[in-house]
């Protein structure tokens, strides 16, 4: 069943869930006025869904079910299915900023490929039990919050070597019917009006980690979680002329004694399944967050375009100007193409699933979270120092000042001033207010910090391969592989002529194989 946004709205006051913002108790999450631009992001994925002309790239056919399903519930099976996610999630972030609700397929997708190795490996039966779960998602079109990131206490400590227990979730209880679990996520998205949670584990685990080994699926509400949020975006700041409408929150989510039933139960104390589950999700949420930052980098260029223009100035004339906005969008295009590498290069799994190439994801995340400074100065660069030194909205409306600032702060003849300073003031919004700050963290350190990017990279890039062509070289070489070896493998490459093109561009005979 497909939802609208007024769908998604009514459905979130069925749960009734702790939630605590600016220490006050939040009554109805659905009608509470500090949520509403998150509550607004995640109907866009609804929205979206509903619309004919964007049906290709939002929904998707789950092999599972036979079913349509929105496709931020969708296990990828093909190129195509990557690129599609890749570029729903760009037009869905440039209408929204963040519509947060992609976490979940990238939680699914891990998940999938996760269980059903681990039940081959470990003789566990976790696959069915998450496949259940995933279709009365799909089928219900509910939004899931991730619970990865551990508060983690002491850093240089292990899980089980923390002063404080519940720095890490944790399985506290083992019963016949289900576990209880305590322990506390200090970042996870959008929790307050999600239907529920997917709890992960956010690191690898040794076997002394046995009971922080876990992942399941619980409801927001469910007995013994409390969560302590922050406003979504800067909701009654008429300023605010995108975050206003558009935000996302965070919480942090306190889970004390909370039972977990067995049917809902994916990883319980498989150390050696937490590092490949951390590392499947991972690779996914990256290639999806290179989409997200791409929209909102669009959102950049198109403000950045529409404030030179008000300004009365022509990027073929001010070069600068021109050079400055080309900074912009070869930052943007040029991390949003490794998406797209990595999608033409994703790796089938043993289970089916498709996942993007690791190095591409790793590469375009990491230029994503070391570039967004670079995209908001040369945003500010383009815009002028009028961005911050405007005044309020209420001014517009003074009767002293109103008719003296529309005349004197007017640029461009052609476009009104009240129209330039929306702009201004929207660039200010996305790049130089609190909010905006919250834009550059979450782009830095979301989905791992540059650290952990740079270190998949390496872990996975061919460079034993590197060598050996130098090594040739220098032997006069090059050309004649006497030993047998492969040619060198660029990221993607199994074979010396490369991986086939991507699913839109095969014969019938190889899409059909490609589906099978």
């Amino acid at each position: 069943m497909m939802k609208s946004t007024e769908e998604y709205r009514d459905s979130l006051r069925s749960y009734n869930p702790r939630v605590f913002i600016d220490g006050r108790q939040i009554e109805n999450v659905a009608d509470e006025p500090l949520l509403q631009p998150g509550i607004n992001g995640i109907g866009i994925t609804y929205d979206y869904a509903s619309k004919p002309e964007f049906a290709p790239l939002m929904l998707a056919r789950e092999q599972e079910t036979g079913r349509m399903v929105n496709r931020l519930l969708h296990i990828d099976r093909t190129t195509d299915d990557l690129l599609a996610k890749l570029e729903a999630i760009r037009i869905l972030c440039c209408e929204a900023g963040c519509v947060q609700r992609y976490l979940v397929h990238d939680a699914f997708n891990g998940l999938y490929q996760a269980t059903k190795r681990c039940d081959a490996e470990e003789g566990t039966k976790y696959f069915e039990r998450f496949r259940d779960f995933m279709t009365e998602v799909q089928d219900k079109d509910l939004s899931y919050g991730i619970a990865m990131t551990d508060a983690k206490g002491d850093r240089s400590k292990k899980p089980h070597q923390q002063q404080h227990m519940d720095s890490y979730l944790h399985i506290v209880e083992e019963r016949p019917d289900g576990i209880v679990i305590s322990g506390t996520k200090a970042i996870v998205t959008s929790a307050p009006y999600m239907h529920g949670f997917i709890v992960m584990p956010c690191r690898a685990m040794t076997p002394d980690d046995t009971a922080f080994a876990v992942c399941c699926a619980v409801p927001v509400d469910a007995e013994g979680i409390t969560i302590s949020a922050r406003p979504a975006g800067r909701p009654g700041e008429e300023a605010a002329v995108f975050s206003k409408r558009y935000g996302q929150t965070t919480g942090i989510v306190i889970f004390d004694n909370v039972f977990v039933p067995m049917e809902r139960v994916f990883l319980k104390g498989e150390t050696s399944m937490s590092e490949h589950l951390t590392y499947a999700y991972a690779t996914h949420h990256r290639h999806s967050c290179i989409a997200a930052r791409a929209g909102f980098g669009d959102l950049l260029i198109g403000a950045g375009a529409s404030i030179i223009e008000a300004n009365g100035l022509d990027p073929e004339r001010h070069t600068h100007l021109r050079d400055d906005m080309v900074e912009l969008i070869k930052i943007v295009e040029g991390f949003f193409a490794t998406g797209v590498a990595a999608s033409t290069y994703g790796q089938r799994d043993g289970s089916g699933n498709i996942m993007p190439e690791p190095v591409f994801s790793n590469i375009g995340k990491l230029l994503m979270a070391t570039q967004i400074y670079d995209m908001h100065r040369l945003a500010h660069n383009v815009s002028g120092g009028l961005i911050v030194a405007l005044p309020s909205p209420d001014e517009d409306h003074n009767p002293i000042t109103a008719g003296t600032l529309s005349e004197v702060m007017q640029g461009n003849p052609n476009i009104p001033t009240a129209k330039r300073m929306q702009a201004m003031r929207l660039m200010d919004d996305l790049t130089a207010s609190h909010q905006a700050g919250w834009y550059s963290v979450i782009s830095l350190h979301g989905g791992g910090s540059p650290e952990a990017m740079k270190r998949e990279i390496w872990r996975n890039y061919p460079v034993a391969e590197k060598k050996e062509i130098v090594q040739q070289l220098m032997d006069r070489d090059m050309l004649t592989r006497i030993d047998g070896k492969k040619p060198d493998k660029q990221p993607g490459r199994c074979c010396p002529i490369g991986c086939r093109v991507p699913g839109f561009l095969l014969n019938e005979e190889n899409q059909k194989e490609a589906a099978e």
